[in-house]
């Protein structure tokens, strides 16, 4: 019984922290080429799975260039 609630009590603890993960919020931002000028393009605040998705894949502009994306605590 104790382990059984030592696992039930892990378990619980570690959805916490992850559900905690999800609901944190970045601020995002990606570098573009325009007209020779390095120019910092805002995506504004995402959070949860949208940021994760952002830092681990980058934006994808509407040519199809890949951009790297850089997120940070406002």
């Amino acid at each position: 019984m104790k382990k059984l609630t030592l696992i039930i009590g892990a378990s619980l603890f570690l959805f916490s922290l992850n559900s905690c993960k999800k609901k944190e919020c970045h601020e995002c931002h990606y570098e573009k080429m325009v007209n020779g000028t390095e120019t910092e393009v805002e995506l504004g605040e995402k959070c949860g799975d949208e940021l994760e998705d952002l830092e681990a894949n980058g934006f994808t502009d509407t040519d199809g260039t890949k951009y790297e994306v850089h997120c940070h605590e406002h």
